[in-house]
Order: C-alpha cells, then sequence, then structure tokens
C-alpha cells in the first residue's frame, strides 16, 4: 500500500468526483481510478459507491477515511519534525524546478536576486514538470518556479496556492552555423528534404509547447525526427555539433547566439515560428496552511526568509 493511494481517497471523499481529484492530483482520470482500485484491493473491500451521483464512500470506505486522516497527519507531523531539525539552523529555501528551468533560467535569476534581494541559501530541486508540481501540493518545497502558458496551465486551485509573474521566455527554433554564419539546417525544409529534427520526449511540457508552434505555423514544416531527449540542455548540446535544428528557449541559447555557435533557423518570412511563455514562481498560501493543518508545529510554518522573497518578488515580479 502506497501513501498516494490514501491522499488519493482522502481527495476524493473530499471533491466525490473522480475528475475533479485527477484534476487536483494532477493526474489522469484513468490512472486515479486504477489507483483508488488498488486500494480497494489491498483493502479487501469496496470503499467507494460508484452507482451514486455525487460519489459516495462505503460504510467500509468511511471507516478508512477517518484512519486515513490520521494516517497523513501523523506522517505530516513527523516529516515536518525532521525537516525542522534538518533546517533548524540553516533558513534555507527549498526550489523545485523543471530541469530545463534549474539549468537556463535558476543561475541568471539568482544571481539577480543576490544582486537587489540580498544573499539567499537556497536548495534547488530539479524534477520533470509534474514532479515539480507534485512537490509543491505536497509540501516539500517552498516555492515552484515553472513555464505558464495559457494553452497549458497546471491545474492548481488558486484557494490555495498564489503565483507571481518572474518573466517570460522565448522558444524558438535555433541550428548551428555554417563557415558564413548561415545555418546548416533552415526551415521549413522541403518533403523530398526533411532537416534532421531534434525533439523533446512525448509528454515533456517544452515540446508541447513545439507541437504549438507548429501547430500554427503558416508554412508546412517537413522534419526527419533524428533524436530525442525530454531536457532542452540535451537537444541544445546535439544541435551545437550540428546534428540538426532544436526548438530552444532563449536563456539556454543566449551565450550561444553571442559566441556564433548557433543561429535562428527560422527564416525572417517565417515569423511564427516560436512562443512566448511565463515564467512564474508559485506557492501554498500560509493562510490556507495554517487553516488545513491545525496544530501545525511551529518549526513548520513558513521561514522567514521563504516569506521576506515572497513579498519581495510580489513587489519587483520580473523586473529585477
Amino acid at each position: 500500500m502506497e501513501t498516494k493511494w490514501l491522499e488519493d481517497f482522502v481527495s476524493l471523499a473530499e471533491t466525490r468526483s473522480f475528475s475533479r481529484s485527477a484534476q487536483l492530483r494532477h493526474i489522469t482520470q484513468p490512472a486515479f481510478s486504477r489507483r483508488i482500485q488498488s486500494l480497494e484491493t489491498w483493502a479487501g473491500s469496496d470503499l467507494v459507491d460508484r452507482s451514486s451521483y455525487p460519489t459516495r464512500l462505503t460504510p467500509a470506505g468511511e471507516t478508512l477515511h477517518g484512519q486515513a486522516m490520521e494516517v497523513l497527519q501523523a506522517l505530516q507531523t513527523t516529516r515536518a519534525m525532521l525537516r525542522g531539525h534538518a533546517t533548524a539552523a540553516q533558513d534555507v529555501i527549498e526550489f523545485a524546478v523543471p530541469h530545463t528551468l534549474a539549468f537556463t533560467f535558476f543561475p541568471a535569476w539568482v544571481s539577480a536576486l543576490r544582486a537587489t534581494f540580498g544573499p539567499i541559501k537556497s536548495r534547488l530541486i530539479a524534477l520533470n514538470v509534474h514532479d515539480a508540481v507534485m512537490r509543491l501540493v505536497e509540501g516539500s518545497c517552498d516555492l515552484l518556479i515553472a513555464y505558464h502558458h495559457p494553452s497549458l496551465p497546471y491545474q492548481l486551485d488558486t484557494d490555495r496556492y498564489e503565483m507571481v509573474s518572474l518573466g517570460e521566455e522565448v522558444v524558438a527554433p535555433y541550428s548551428k552555423p555554417d563557415e558564413h554564419g548561415n545555418p546548416l539546417f533552415e526551415l521549413p525544409g522541403k518533403a523530398g528534404r526533411p532537416l534532421p529534427y531534434l525533439g523533446y520526449a512525448q509528454g515533456a511540457y517544452l515540446g508541447q509547447m513545439v507541437e504549438l508552434i507548429l501547430k500554427h505555423c503558416s508554412a508546412p514544416i517537413h522534419f526527419d525526427r533524428v533524436y530525442e531527449t525530454d531536457m532542452a540542455e540535451g537537444l541544445k548540446a546535439m544541435a551545437l555539433e550540428g546534428h540538426g535544428v532544436a526548438f530552444l528557449p532563449m536563456s539556454a541559447v543566449r551565450k550561444d547566439l553571442r559566441a556564433h555557435k548557433l543561429v535562428s533557423a527560422a527564416p525572417p518570412e517565417l515569423k511564427d515560428l516560436s512562443i512566448t511563455m511565463e515564467v512564474r514562481a508559485y506557492r501554498e498560501r500560509p493562510t490556507h496552511r495554517e487553516t488545513l493543518k491545525p496544530g501545525t508545529p511551529a518549526h513548520d510554518t513558513p521561514k522567514h526568509n521563504a516569506q521576506a522573497l515572497w513579498d519581495y518578488l510580489l513587489a519587483h515580479g520580473g523586473t529585477f
């Protein structure tokens, strides 16, 4: 039995909706249903009355719900105590950041932050997008930094979480230049001679952004996918070696463009081969945390430096 099954079950008891709980837990509805079924298999009893809507718990489900709340609260309190011991002497701000932002945006952002806000102690947890969001949902970080685009928003409850914009990021296609400074591979390519394409792995957030670019491009793009990974830095390394075209965030290629190691692979007449995303910071609202977790130990309240940083970000956002 996994604790996430209990968390899923508690969410279902609160929302009385499989689809709503799946959204809040950041998984697909089929995957959420399978986890509830796994919990029922472990319990040896039906926990949910699926014949009613809104969903109701069975008597066995009601019993487990009460016990699950106690178990999860005990685990949460224990974790808070352990984390409090680990960080009591260090007012460390923990950031959950998707891999691409961890390598590209975050280092320069922290440098600018230290020059204006002042010195901070930070711990970076680099993850895929889903796991980074789950770190915030599970209370395992102080701040989540992530991309945002209206076409692919995160399903974070605005009553529980607040956000501040840190700036913008543009994703566009790049290629290694030839000896004359022109791109080795220039879009759109030809049907008979597709361009070697360095793409993101299926499900990667930036890959979904690239799909939006290609979907709305005014000209057909001819690609032959020769390599894929879920990290922008991996694609950039391949593009620098001349293996093909890669769509990359500006923060990842800025220095390489200045050094003429990469150039734009989009001709002037194709002006719609880029997309602009927002970079946002998220945190759990302190008032919500206090409401949901009465009796939380004092050392689990928001750390002073994290609160001071959030106040600063609200005042300055991406302007520093």
